[in-house]
């Protein structure tokens, strides 16, 4: 089932259409979107996830109507048949404790049936949703609902994969942001998942909350002159250590020459390098980490392997390729 949104075909649309002029001076669609990105992106991409939000729960509706015209029912006698009759009410004693959980002076006998329906709706949503899961298994449901796009610098950044690849994801993170040591073992299935078809490439945009993520971005360029950028990479995230003395350490541990290292990382040769990355991100209006960009399709919050990988794949069977089944569907 494919689904075409007017986002997209707002995306397909000219971007030289003028949008305003100035003394007789034309200003396009496509410079705005360039030159005040940072004002932006972030709306944007917060219209997208209410778009999604709609989108699925639209998909939803036409999985019941498709599933139930199949069976000559209504989706009410659907709902009825699959979904409602599979939820069991709760025991008197399931009740008294949910009560006991519950801060308020009235009696339990006073609240029984507010409590009774409150579970039956909880109960009824997890499988209603459980069989919506079912069902999109057994259908074929492709969305090109795709995130905002923006133009980002991939010049001498550090990149992982063919030049070429059909796919380049960009992560803005924070060595010291625990969302993206949370989501960085994800990013590597992914490298591991795609291959040659992704080249994924990292950016610094350390958070001035984060004192130590600044000398840890330099260390790792540090560790790029001497051809370890993304062991150090993975060893930051994977280790949490990020005081100087620890960067040093794992320096060592990586087998790179000490001395060369420390001078790097104590002189903050490093530092104006990681400052122009910081100094992108914030042009292109980014305020937190990790932050994505999948062939310029900007992601950002709360991500994991199944909302990156969904957007790779999308990105891929737009250009033909053919994405791997492994670790999930379309």
């Amino acid at each position: 089932m494919a689904l075409l949104s007017a986002a997209t075909i707002i995306a397909q649309s000219d971007n030289s259409e003028v949008v305003a002029s100035v003394g007789g001076v034309k200003v396009t669609r496509a410079e705005l979107e360039q030159e005040e990105s940072a004002k932006l992106l972030s709306a944007q991409y917060q219209y997208y996830q209410a778009q999604t939000k709609a989108l699925n729960d639209l998909v939803d509706k036409k999985l019941l109507e498709q599933k139930a015209k199949s069976e000559n029912l209504t989706v009410d006698q659907l709902v009825d048949r699959d979904i409602k009759s599979q939820v069991k009410d709760p025991t008197e004693d399931q009740l008294k404790v949910y009560y006991e959980g519950l801060e308020t002076d009235q009696p339990y006998e006073a609240v029984r049936e507010k409590i009774l329906d409150q579970i039956r709706m909880l109960r009824t949503q997890k499988a209603r949703a459980a069989y919506l899961r079912t069902l999109r298994v057994n259908t074929t449901v492709y969305v090109t609902l795709a995130p905002p796009r923006a133009n980002v610098d991939t010049q001498n950044a550090q990149m992982l994969g063919p030049e070429k690849a059909p796919v380049t994801l960009v992560e803005f993170a924070d060595y010291e942001c625990p969302y993206c040591q949370k989501v960085a073992a994800d990013v590597k299935k992914l490298q591991a998942d795609f291959a040659d078809r992704v080249a994924f490439t990292f950016k610094d945009f350390p958070l001035p909350m984060h004192i130590r993520a600044e000398k840890a971005a330099e260390a790792s360029r540090c560790a790029s002159k001497q051809g370890k950028f993304w062991e150090f990479h993975d060893e930051l995230f994977h280790s949490r250590e990020l005081d100087v003395d620890q960067l040093k350490a794992q320096a060592r541990a990586l087998k790179l020459e000490s001395t060369e290292f420390d001078k790097c990382l104590d002189s903050g040769e490093q530092a104006a390098a990681v400052e122009k990355d910081r100094k992108e991100g914030a042009r292109l209006g980014i305020t937190g980490t990790p932050s994505f960009f999948i062939n310029g399709h900007f992601l950002s919050g709360a991500l994991d392997y199944a909302a990156l990988r969904q957007i790779i794949e999308q990105q891929l069977t737009e250009q033909g390729q053919v994405a791997s089944n492994r670790g999930g569907s379309k």
